[in-house]
């Protein structure tokens, strides 16, 4: 159980905390929320050990495993797989522990390493490192790939799974669906429903946070506030406290100005002098309550577009790709004023291939692409954030796209995004990913397009810029292309989804809800080892049915034959694997002069255990081959 009491947290003069309580039991999974600079992440270090409170008290089960999602890496020279295996310390220690025992000829020490690695799980971590990294979206040969290899938001995948990795009785994610896709996110989603321990959890992913958690952790008002249920319960919970607080508000505030009123009225009375003073003592007295401050900070739109062409943009016979090396193949769009279209589809299947291609920021390998005559794109990617000017402020940013604009409507734009006053003014160098994002929305709103083509918007940015966005691009009037992982938006924002797979574009007939079981069943494909597609079944006449029934009971021999020699191997090798377990039994081998042969049936153990496992494997596909062909036959006349 987590327990915060009476808690002071503070960061230099910024006081984020104060008199703050939460109760947090062991296994709920939780959600924290809260504006940027809140303390979130400060409250996590806090948990990490690494803050220590001000005033108050948090503590927390002193054998817990501690999990987190780190923000750095260390080692560009490691594996991916080897650097994932790393956030298992302990499957680390072992395997140092094992290669300084063989280095000693230890072999009592090797004995209890090897039972401690079987215990730890340590024979199944490769294999489980391995099926996190697929999972949040690498190939198998990405898991050989050194970490050096993989840019900034692939490496942030890495740290993930890295965690994910680690055991723990506590899990700290802050917002590790920022570098996701869809798909990756709908992996993820699955894995911590299923995660035995406590999660706490930072994200402005509503639909995530939905799927996941139980209870949500308001940060406000340097106070902790407990919600019962996910993101869309939390929302409508607080707004009707939010509702009934500027109720209690406003009534606060007749009742202080009546108060007032009265003190003026008869302060300098003698005969009211002492009920004045009465009132103003309880005017004192009286808890401030705040107002219901439920406006966000943000509120912008995108400027009209001067000018519109139909259509805007239309690509016939189109091959997309890099280098000369297709990615889509085949494709044909067209993109009038007003279409509202999300774009869909599996990791590396094309989705950022096809905006940047529309963007004019990668060249056609084949086909024709004609544009309006009054077209003007407003193109967003993550890797525009890097090619902001560092030293120029958005100010300055905005004033190079309009320098005959007055520096106060400038300035009035801005803060819409919350650029305001000294902020403003100050160099792009040190502002976080967020207000990167801001900035370079805000340039691209100025710009009065009427095509905006969107990959991955909402990254970095927090719940109230991802609300103001929504409202911006419902109010848009022109045509946007959307690739997000951001399901609300999409939902809200899009009346048009397109989905790439399988090197082709096309029209997606079904609704989001639907897209994520494809998707499921995409991966489930992908995953089967290119086994061949079924094929509608076509009519037989009764001759043709007995024939193949007959071919059938043929082939139904050697089936069970194979079946029955792997029963037998199975079975001889669990006597062999007793007879080992029995001679390691003895204590009389853990002596040095048995060291040779302790080491000897210690290799014979784990080649055996290996023998087991793949025996019974083959014996089972070897069984559900059996009795699928045995209902083939039960079901021929």
């Amino acid at each position: 159980m987590i327990k915060i009491e009476s808690l002071t947290l503070q960061r230099g003069p910024l006081r984020l905390l104060e008199n703050a309580s939460l109760t947090l039991h062991a296994g709920q999974k939780v959600g924290l929320l809260g504006t940027n600079g809140a303390g979130k992440s400060s409250l996590f270090a806090l948990l990490l050990g690494q803050l220590t409170p001000d005033a108050g008290d948090c503590s927390l089960p002193p054998d817990w495993r501690i999990a987190h999602m780190r923000q750095e890496i260390d080692d560009l020279q490691r594996l991916a797989v080897d650097y994932v295996l790393d956030g298992d310390q302990r499957l680390r220690q072992i395997q140092r522990q094992l290669a300084e025992a063989e280095q000693r000829q230890d072999a009592t020490q090797l004995g209890t390493l090897y039972a401690e690695l079987e215990a730890h799980g340590g024979f199944s971590a490769d294999s489980r490192a391995r099926t996190l990294l697929a999972g949040l979206g690498f190939t198998p040969d990405q898991c050989e790939a050194r970490v050096g290899d993989f840019s900034g938001g692939w490496r942030m995948r890495l740290n993930l799974a890295q965690a994910l990795m680690c055991p723990s009785d506590l899990l700290l994610l802050d917002e590790p669906t920022n570098h996701l896709d869809l798909d990756a996110i709908l992996w993820l989603e699955d894995w911590l429903r299923s995660y035995p321990g406590t999660l706490l959890l930072i994200s402005h992913d509503r639909d995530f946070l939905d799927a996941v958690v139980e209870h949500i952790v308001h940060v406000e008002s340097q106070k902790l506030t407990l919600y019962r249920g996910g993101y869309s319960q939390f929302e409508r919970t607080r707004a009707e406290r939010l509702s009934q607080q500027q109720a209690a508000y406003e009534k606060q505030q007749a009742q202080r100005e009546h108060m007032q009123k009265y003190i003026a009225r008869f302060r300098a009375q003698a005969t009211k002098a002492r009920q004045a003073q009465s009132r103003l003592k309880a005017l004192e007295r009286m808890e401030l309550l705040g107002p219901a401050h439920v406006d966000s900070p943000f509120s912008f739109s995108f400027r009209e577009a001067d000018n519109q062409s139909d259509p805007l943009l239309d690509l016939t016979g189109g091959t997309l790709g890099y280098q000369g090396k297709a990615v889509l193949e085949q494709v044909e769009l067209r993109l009038a004023p007003g279409a509202r279209i999300g774009v869909l589809g599996p990791n590396g299947a094309g989705k950022s291939t096809l905006i940047k291609t529309l963007a004019g920021a990668l060249p056609l390998i084949a086909g024709e692409l004609k544009t309006g005559e009054h077209l003007a794109i407003g193109y967003f990617a993550q890797h525009q954030l890097d090619s902001l000017d560092p030293q120029a402020s958005p100010l300055l940013h905005l004033a190079r796209l309009a320098p005959q604009t007055r520096e106060q409507d400038l300035r009035n734009f801005l803060g819409g995004f919350d650029f305001h006053g000294s902020r403003a003014e100050e160099p792009v160098l040190h502002f976080s990913g967020g207000e990167k994002a801001r900035l370079a929305l805000a340039l691209i709103a100025w710009q009065k397009p009427n095509l905006l083509l969107l990959d991955e918007p909402t990254n970095h940015l927090d719940m109230e810029m991802r609300h103001a966005l929504t409202l911006a691009l419902q109010n848009f009037e022109g045509a946007m292309l959307l690739v997000s992982h951001d399901r609300a938006l999409i939902r809200d924002t899009t009346d048009e989804l397109w989905l790439v797979a399988d090197g082709r574009l096309r029209v997606y007939e079904d609704d989001l809800d639907s897209y994520t079981r494809w998707l499921a069943q995409f991966r489930q494909q992908q995953n089967s080892a290119g086994a061949p597609e079924p094929t509608p079944s076509t009519r037989i006449d009764p001759k043709a049915q007995r024939r193949l029934a007959a071919e059938q009971r043929q082939r139904l021999a050697p089936l069970k034959k194979a079946a029955d020699r792997l029963e037998q191997q199975l079975d001889r090798a669990q006597q062999e694997m007793a007879g080992i377990e029995a001679e390691l039994a003895d204590n009389d081998l853990y002596t040095d002069s048995q060291r040779d042969r302790l080491k000897t049936l210690l290799a014979r153990q784990a080649a055996c255990r290996q023998q087991i496992d793949e025996l019974e494997m083959q014996w089972l596909e070897a069984h559900e081959a059996l009795e699928q062909l045995q209902a083939e036959l039960a079901e021929a006349p």
